[in-house]
Protein backbone atom coordinates (compact mmCIF):
# COMPACT_ATOMS: atom_id res chain seq x y z
CA UNK A 1 0.00 0.00 0.00
CA UNK A 2 1.26 3.48 -0.82
CA UNK A 3 2.68 5.13 2.30
CA UNK A 4 0.95 8.48 1.74
CA UNK A 5 -2.59 7.08 1.52
CA UNK A 6 -4.80 8.31 4.38
CA UNK A 7 -8.01 6.42 3.59
CA UNK A 8 -9.43 3.73 5.87
CA UNK A 9 -11.57 0.66 5.13
CA UNK A 10 -15.32 1.16 5.27
CA UNK A 11 -17.37 -0.11 8.20
CA UNK A 12 -20.86 0.47 9.57
CA UNK A 13 -23.61 -1.28 11.51
CA UNK A 14 -24.14 -3.82 8.71
CA UNK A 15 -20.51 -4.36 7.66
CA UNK A 16 -17.86 -5.18 10.27
CA UNK A 17 -15.10 -3.33 8.46
CA UNK A 18 -11.54 -4.10 7.53
CA UNK A 19 -10.06 -4.51 4.07
CA UNK A 20 -12.26 -6.29 1.54
CA UNK A 21 -10.95 -9.74 0.68
CA UNK A 22 -9.45 -11.03 -2.56
CA UNK A 23 -10.35 -13.61 -3.77
CA UNK A 24 -13.99 -12.63 -3.37
CA UNK A 25 -16.31 -9.74 -4.10
CA UNK A 26 -15.23 -6.15 -3.62
CA UNK A 27 -18.50 -4.30 -3.03
CA UNK A 28 -18.35 -1.01 -4.90
CA UNK A 29 -20.48 0.94 -2.40
CA UNK A 30 -18.04 -0.05 0.39
CA UNK A 31 -15.38 2.37 -0.86
CA UNK A 32 -12.96 3.62 1.78
CA UNK A 33 -13.50 6.38 4.31
CA UNK A 34 -11.39 9.47 3.73
CA UNK A 35 -13.55 11.86 1.77
CA UNK A 36 -13.24 13.76 -1.47
CA UNK A 37 -9.78 13.68 -3.01
CA UNK A 38 -8.56 10.94 -0.69
CA UNK A 39 -10.92 7.95 -0.90
CA UNK A 40 -12.94 9.14 -3.87
CA UNK A 41 -13.56 11.86 -6.42
CA UNK A 42 -17.14 12.71 -7.35
CA UNK A 43 -18.35 15.51 -9.63
CA UNK A 44 -21.38 16.44 -7.51
CA UNK A 45 -21.51 17.70 -3.93
CA UNK A 46 -24.54 15.68 -2.82
CA UNK A 47 -25.40 12.00 -2.89
CA UNK A 48 -28.01 11.78 -5.67
CA UNK A 49 -29.32 8.45 -4.38
CA UNK A 50 -29.43 8.39 -0.58
CA UNK A 51 -31.59 11.26 0.68
CA UNK A 52 -32.67 12.37 -2.81
CA UNK A 53 -33.97 9.56 -5.04
CA UNK A 54 -34.32 7.48 -1.88
CA UNK A 55 -36.11 9.53 0.79
CA UNK A 56 -34.33 10.15 4.09
CA UNK A 57 -36.80 8.18 6.18
CA UNK A 58 -34.47 6.66 8.76
CA UNK A 59 -33.99 3.33 6.98
CA UNK A 60 -30.52 1.90 6.48
CA UNK A 61 -30.56 1.60 2.69
CA UNK A 62 -32.33 4.91 1.98
CA UNK A 63 -29.76 6.76 4.07
CA UNK A 64 -26.69 4.68 3.18
CA UNK A 65 -23.66 7.05 3.19
CA UNK A 66 -26.11 9.94 2.87
CA UNK A 67 -23.59 12.61 3.92
CA UNK A 68 -20.99 11.74 1.29
CA UNK A 69 -21.00 13.03 -2.28
CA UNK A 70 -20.57 9.63 -3.94
CA UNK A 71 -23.94 8.62 -5.39
CA UNK A 72 -25.26 5.42 -3.80
CA UNK A 73 -28.53 3.54 -4.11
CA UNK A 74 -29.61 -0.10 -3.87
CA UNK A 75 -31.25 -2.85 -5.90
CA UNK A 76 -35.04 -2.86 -5.64
CA UNK A 77 -37.74 -5.39 -6.44
CA UNK A 78 -41.20 -4.81 -8.03
CA UNK A 79 -39.80 -4.96 -11.55
CA UNK A 80 -37.08 -2.35 -11.05
CA UNK A 81 -33.84 -4.29 -10.61
CA UNK A 82 -35.48 -7.72 -10.80
CA UNK A 83 -36.92 -6.99 -14.25
CA UNK A 84 -37.23 -9.49 -17.15
CA UNK A 85 -34.69 -7.59 -19.27
CA UNK A 86 -31.71 -8.33 -17.03
CA UNK A 87 -28.84 -10.30 -18.49
CA UNK A 88 -28.20 -11.67 -14.99
CA UNK A 89 -30.38 -11.35 -11.90
CA UNK A 90 -28.76 -9.34 -9.09
CA UNK A 91 -29.36 -9.82 -5.41
CA UNK A 92 -32.00 -7.50 -4.00
CA UNK A 93 -31.32 -4.80 -1.41
CA UNK A 94 -27.59 -4.53 -2.05
CA UNK A 95 -26.09 -1.02 -2.24
CA UNK A 96 -24.39 0.06 -5.45
CA UNK A 97 -22.74 3.08 -7.07
CA UNK A 98 -24.71 5.09 -9.64
CA UNK A 99 -24.79 8.41 -11.52
CA UNK A 100 -21.15 7.90 -12.51
CA UNK A 101 -19.28 10.45 -14.64
CA UNK A 102 -15.94 10.31 -16.48
CA UNK A 103 -13.07 11.29 -14.21
CA UNK A 104 -14.68 9.97 -11.04
CA UNK A 105 -12.90 7.31 -8.98
CA UNK A 106 -13.27 5.20 -5.84
CA UNK A 107 -10.62 3.58 -3.63
CA UNK A 108 -10.83 0.27 -1.79
CA UNK A 109 -8.37 -1.15 0.72
CA UNK A 110 -8.13 -4.85 -0.10
CA UNK A 111 -6.33 -7.82 1.39
CA UNK A 112 -5.04 -10.30 -1.20
CA UNK A 113 -4.78 -13.73 0.39
CA UNK A 114 -2.34 -15.17 -2.11
CA UNK A 115 -0.18 -13.72 -4.86
CA UNK A 116 -1.16 -14.74 -8.35
CA UNK A 117 -3.26 -14.01 -11.41
CA UNK A 118 -6.92 -13.15 -10.85
CA UNK A 119 -9.78 -13.00 -13.32
CA UNK A 120 -11.90 -9.89 -12.70
CA UNK A 121 -15.66 -9.67 -13.23
CA UNK A 122 -17.95 -6.65 -12.85
CA UNK A 123 -21.67 -6.64 -12.03
CA UNK A 124 -22.98 -3.46 -13.66
CA UNK A 125 -25.53 -1.66 -15.82
CA UNK A 126 -24.78 0.74 -18.69
CA UNK A 127 -27.41 2.06 -21.05
CA UNK A 128 -24.84 3.67 -23.37
CA UNK A 129 -21.70 1.61 -22.90
CA UNK A 130 -18.50 3.14 -21.63
CA UNK A 131 -15.11 2.32 -20.15
CA UNK A 132 -13.53 1.88 -16.75
CA UNK A 133 -9.98 1.24 -15.57
CA UNK A 134 -8.36 -0.20 -12.46
CA UNK A 135 -5.30 0.95 -10.54
CA UNK A 136 -3.40 -0.81 -7.77
CA UNK A 137 -1.49 1.41 -5.35
CA UNK A 138 -2.04 4.31 -7.76
CA UNK A 139 -0.49 2.46 -10.72
CA UNK A 140 -2.74 1.92 -13.76
CA UNK A 141 -2.79 -1.83 -14.29
CA UNK A 142 -5.43 -2.17 -17.03
CA UNK A 143 -5.78 0.87 -19.24
CA UNK A 144 -9.35 1.53 -20.47
CA UNK A 145 -11.65 -1.50 -20.27
CA UNK A 146 -14.67 -1.40 -22.56
CA UNK A 147 -18.08 -1.83 -20.92
CA UNK A 148 -20.84 -3.09 -23.19
CA UNK A 149 -24.21 -1.36 -23.24
CA UNK A 150 -27.09 -3.07 -21.45
CA UNK A 151 -29.72 -1.15 -23.44
CA UNK A 152 -32.63 -3.35 -24.55
CA UNK A 153 -34.84 -2.15 -27.42
CA UNK A 154 -37.64 -4.40 -26.24
CA UNK A 155 -37.96 -2.58 -22.88
CA UNK A 156 -40.31 0.36 -23.46
CA UNK A 157 -39.71 1.91 -20.01
CA UNK A 158 -37.00 4.50 -20.62
CA UNK A 159 -36.02 4.83 -16.94
CA UNK A 160 -35.42 1.08 -16.67
CA UNK A 161 -32.60 1.22 -19.22
CA UNK A 162 -30.43 2.09 -16.18
CA UNK A 163 -31.47 -1.15 -14.46
CA UNK A 164 -30.58 -3.95 -16.88
CA UNK A 165 -27.93 -5.82 -14.90
CA UNK A 166 -25.14 -7.73 -16.58
CA UNK A 167 -21.92 -9.48 -15.52
CA UNK A 168 -18.83 -8.43 -17.45
CA UNK A 169 -17.14 -11.81 -17.02
CA UNK A 170 -13.38 -11.83 -17.46
CA UNK A 171 -13.22 -8.11 -18.13
CA UNK A 172 -9.51 -8.29 -17.32
CA UNK A 173 -6.84 -10.32 -15.54
CA UNK A 174 -4.63 -8.87 -12.83
CA UNK A 175 -1.40 -10.13 -11.31
CA UNK A 176 -1.59 -9.21 -7.64
CA UNK A 177 0.89 -9.47 -4.81
CA UNK A 178 -0.19 -10.86 -1.45
CA UNK A 179 -1.16 -8.47 1.31
CA UNK A 180 -2.81 -5.09 1.79
CA UNK A 181 -3.19 -2.94 -1.31
CA UNK A 182 -5.36 -0.06 -2.51
CA UNK A 183 -7.53 -0.74 -5.54
CA UNK A 184 -8.99 2.20 -7.49
CA UNK A 185 -11.98 1.97 -9.82
CA UNK A 186 -12.03 4.76 -12.41
CA UNK A 187 -14.89 5.81 -14.66
CA UNK A 188 -13.14 6.61 -17.95
CA UNK A 189 -15.72 7.08 -20.72
CA UNK A 190 -19.41 8.08 -20.97
CA UNK A 191 -20.38 7.40 -17.36
CA UNK A 192 -23.98 6.89 -16.25
CA UNK A 193 -23.01 3.32 -15.34
CA UNK A 194 -23.97 1.50 -12.15
CA UNK A 195 -21.41 -0.64 -10.31
CA UNK A 196 -22.44 -3.30 -7.78
CA UNK A 197 -19.25 -5.31 -7.26
CA UNK A 198 -15.95 -6.45 -8.70
CA UNK A 199 -15.23 -10.13 -8.15
CA UNK A 200 -11.73 -11.60 -8.18
CA UNK A 201 -11.31 -15.29 -8.99
CA UNK A 202 -7.90 -17.03 -8.95
CA UNK A 203 -6.93 -18.12 -12.44
CA UNK A 204 -6.31 -21.86 -12.64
Amino acid sequence: MTSHYKGQPFQDSQYPGGPQSIPGKVMCAYYDFGGEGTAYHDTTDKNQGSGMLNPANGTYLNEFRINESVDTTYTKSDGIDDNPFNFVQPEMSIPYIGWTEPGEWLKYTVDVAQAGVYTVNLLYTSNNGGAISLSVDDKDVTGPLTISSTYRDEDDMDWRQWHHWNLAAGITELTLEAGIQVLTLHTVEHGQMNYAYLSFVPKE
